[in-house]
């Protein structure tokens, strides 16, 4: 019982562990935000639930690598208004440098992406600029 095999855990118990430790961070800042409001929950000195999941049973490296994903790609899925098709292709060529007939061909090849690797808070803001340029856009 003290080596901590895991086996005096009730399934309930068992079950909402795994789901935690299985949240993306984006998920992990929404159960804070949740718990802070519903039932003024807040972790200790501002951690997230998710420093836990590497030291979890069960939990290696290379299953908590993808919950912390940095890198986003802004993909132009197609213009949510055809009319400003003109303005689109002026933020793609903004955001990305590329030529007049480079933009062109990028939006109307839609889906494509437009910028890869970028950080989360780049890649909305670029994503905010291509829909109030008419783009429908997404992020992975």
């Amino acid at each position: 019982m003290a080596e901590g095999n895991g086996t005096s855990f009730a399934p309930d118990i068992m079950e909402l562990g795994d789901k935690i430790a299985a949240l993306t961070i984006t998920k992990a800042v929404q159960l804070r935000d949740y718990l802070k409001e519903k039932y003024k929950i807040e972790p200790a000195a501002g951690g997230v639930v998710m420093a836990a999941g590497p030291g979890a049973p069960g939990a290696g490296p290379a299953e908590a690598k993808p919950e912390e994903k940095t890198e986003f790609t802004v993909v132009l899925d197609g213009l949510a208004d055809p009319a400003k098709k003109i303005n689109v292709i002026k933020v793609v060529r903004e955001i990305t440098n590329l030529g007049l007939k480079e933009a062109k061909e990028l939006v109307e090849g839609a889906p494509k992406p437009v910028k890869e690797n970028v950080s989360k808070d780049e890649a909305n803001t670029i994503k905010k600029k291509l829909e109030d340029g008419g783009a429908k856009v997404s992020l992975k």
